[in-house]
């Protein structure tokens, strides 16, 4: 499954990540590299808890960027 996530860096220069089709699913990390690790991490944990409870898993989402001159 795929699923769309987030990075930003805070005030504090921490990495952000979060899951906006699981709300509630935020993670961070010192890089973006260890902000996507431990959101991929939360994702998973946060979908063994819906099968756990037989709650519906959100589909996944796909999307598209497009090039443009600035």
């Amino acid at each position: 499954m795929r699923f769309r996530v987030i990075i930003q860096q805070d005030e504090d220069g921490m990495f952000v990540s979060e899951c906006p089709s699981l709300p509630g699913c935020v993670s961070q990390g010192k890089t973006r590299v260890e902000a996507k690790k431990n959101i991929t991490e939360a994702i998973e944990g946060y979908l063994e808890s819906l099968k756990k409870y037989k709650e519906p898993i959100p589909p996944s989402i796909y999307e598209e960027t497009v090039e443009v001159k600035a």
